[in-house]
């Protein structure tokens, strides 16, 4: 049996040490957006109702639903079926390709914004969400070809092999084997690729603005004013934003875990 141990006690403490620490942002958080407006100190739940109204956070929400889950489903697809010959090619062709990947991730975004602007503007669309589905898309793909490739290379490529034996070809071989055994390096992709498209702030602007449909943290900027900020609203705003993100992390938490190990074991 193991023993308890002041080894094992100092690292339970230090556990819930930076447990309070990642905690206390969340309280000021919940703290403020119950705070009442003025010089009312009570706690109050109508800043909720008065962000979700002021804001139209339903609207919002919508369309931060509708680009996350096209933005990821486009991502997960394409990158990994580019990370799947990356993996298992040896030629000198694929380590090409491959640095080709990488270098989307030294290249900062910022770099191409005024280009990107324009070619938007001129296939119009501007103002339509679907830009910003093509715009993470491209963003994110490269990272992800990254994390899928380091999995794949510690993957046993007999499950394939078998398949193809079978008389499975190599797309069928991918999608019906391949494809279920990246599970959790596909949950590690998810998760954080919609946490950055979900918490993105300014493509929407640019590419979205002067329209009725925003996303989140667009529709939650105007209450904040030169002269005026209405701060309660704005942390109730950020609950409500932050809520199905943080749900759906909860639910694929393990599998992100697992998608890490994976992926430094690669």
């Amino acid at each position: 049996m193991n023993r308890y141990t002041w080894r094992t006690a100092g690292l339970e403490a230090a556990m819930i040490l930076a447990a309070l620490a990642f905690a206390f942002p969340v309280y000021i958080l919940l703290s403020l957006s119950l705070r009442g407006t003025g010089d009312d100190p009570s706690l109050t739940f109508a800043n909720y109702g008065d962000a979700w109204q002021q804001a139209n956070l339903g609207s919002a929400l919508l369309t931060s639903g509708f680009v996350t889950v096209c933005s990821v489903a486009l991502v997960v697809v394409l990158s990994a079926m580019a990370a799947y010959p990356l993996a298992r090619s040896t030629r000198a062709w694929s380590k090409a390709v491959f640095l080709l990947f990488m270098l989307g991730l030294l290249l900062p975004f910022q770099l191409a914004l005024i280009p990107l602007y324009q070619t938007m503007r001129d296939l119009g669309l501007l103002g339509n969400p679907i830009a910003l589905v093509i715009f993470y898309t491209g963003l994110q793909t490269p990272f992800s070809v990254f994390l899928y490739t380091g999995f794949l290379r510690a993957l046993d490529p007999g499950y394939e092999e078998a398949a193809l034996i079978d008389g499975c070809g190599p797309l069928r071989a991918f999608f019906s084997v391949v494809l279920p055994l990246m599970r959790p390096i596909t949950g590690t992709v998810v998760i954080l690729n919609a946490i950055f498209v979900w918490n993105d702030f300014l493509t929407p602007l640019l590419y979205l603005s002067g329209t009725e449909q925003q996303t989140v943290p667009v529709a939650l900027f105007g209450f904040v004013g030169q002269y005026v900020s209405r701060w309660p609203m704005v942390f109730a705003g950020l609950v409500i934003g932050i809520a199905p993100v943080l749900v759906v992390y909860l639910a694929m938490q393990k599998r992100v875990i697992q998608g890490f190990a994976g992926g430094l074991k690669g």
